[in-house]
């Protein structure tokens, strides 16, 4: 967690020279809950791991030259499992296009770092580290991607609700090894500042 906190430090600080001078650097926060590990389509590691997540996030203007990729929004996110299981900084970018009156889509993608565990500590093919793996998620890397996809509704001028999906995973790029990945669900409210 030292690495993200550093991370998140070093990108608080440099993202305002990226800003146009009267640019608000903060344009949302957001808070919810996430149902943590579910089964989306490979259902073999949904029993391992529980508890309800609660999601913290700041999202902040797009700097000017992130243009060239549809103008993202940068973010930065803090996720606290209830249940001691696995938590997780992340920095990312996202999308956010209007598709009706009130409603957007809100695709994103970051880099997460976790506490979690990733691997067994136990000899392999040794009891403790079968009864190990059973319990809990071997994500086989520290770092790992983030992507999400997230349906908004305007409630009113200010604020509003989503439905947010996210997707935790090394994808055998960011790590070698087991990869069971997580997947998280759940409902967040974000206030939009400076309306």
């Amino acid at each position: 967690m030292k690495r993200f906190f550093a991370l998140a430090g070093l990108a608080l600080t440099t993202l305002p020279l990226a800003q146009p001078a009267s640019a608000q650097l903060v344009e949302e926060a957001r808070i919810g809950v996430m149902q943590h590990n579910i089964c989306v389509t490979d259902c073999k590691n949904a029993n391992k791991e529980d508890g309800p997540t609660v999601e913290g996030e700041l999202v902040f203007a797009s700097p000017d030259f992130l243009n060239l990729l549809l103008g993202p929004r940068p973010y930065a996110l803090a996720s606290v499992n209830t249940a001691g299981d696995t938590s997780y900084g992340a920095l990312g970018l996202m999308w956010n296009w209007d598709f009706a009156q009130g409603w957007s889509l809100e695709p994103s993608l970051g880099y997460a770092i976790h506490d979690g565990a990733k691997s067994s500590p136990y000899p392999q093919g040794s009891p403790e580290s079968a009864a190990f793996a059973e319990n809990n998620l071997l994500l086989g890397s520290k770092d790992l991607f983030r992507t999400g996809l997230a349906i908004n509704r305007d409630i009113g001028e200010n604020w509003g609700l989503q439905v947010q999906y996210e997707h935790l995973s090394h994808g055998q790029i960011l790590g070698n090894g087991r990869n069971q990945g997580v997947d998280s669900i759940g409902m967040r409210a974000y206030w939009r500042f400076g309306r």
